[in-house]
């Protein structure tokens, strides 16, 4: 497996990620994306906003030297959350593990939340391996498919890391 490196982005990586976070398949999996992914304008805006924030812990995610997603960290309601998002065609081969144990040296924040879809089982696969617990489960509004679903909520504290 190519080495999976994390650095942070830059304006040459915003095409690479305005693609894959525009995947059908991808979008359907993630759900919990933006309203329209083919919006340019819109997805530059959202970037640029991640980028300048002191809140965010944005970072691309390489793997062999080829942009293959992002991960970042946010502050939400007091609570700071992960997520990440996978080149569908890198999917499976650990590339999230990875980049998310990186993730996790460099935001010592404890506790530290994720949520995902609850049938997006392999994002489950990788909180659940970096030492994630279940704590409940919530239902929202999907763009991704358009419907309200349910989403799983995790934690992982300071002892579990």
């Amino acid at each position: 497996m190519a080495e999976v490196v994390l650095r942070p982005a830059e304006d040459a990586d915003l095409d690479a990620l305005f693609e894959q976070m525009r995947d059908p398949e991808s979008v359907r999996m993630a759900a919990f994306t933006a309203k329209d992914p083919n919006d340019r304008a819109a997805f530059d805006a959202h970037m640029a906003r991640n980028l300048a924030s002191p809140g965010v812990t944005h970072r691309v995610i390489t793997a062999g030297g080829r942009v293959v997603g992002s991960i970042a960290s946010f502050v939400i309601e007091g609570d700071t959350e992960v997520t990440y998002w996978i080149d569908r065609a890198f999917w499976g081969q650990g590339i999230a593990g990875q980049a998310l144990a990186q993730l996790l040296e460099l935001v010592p924040t404890r506790p530290i939340f994720g949520r995902v879809a609850s049938d997006n089982a392999g994002s489950l696969t990788v909180l659940r391996k970096a030492g994630f617990t279940e704590i409940g489960t919530d239902t929202g509004f999907a763009n991704g498919r358009d419907a309200e679903i349910e989403e799983t909520i995790l934690r992982l504290d300071a002892s579990e890391t």
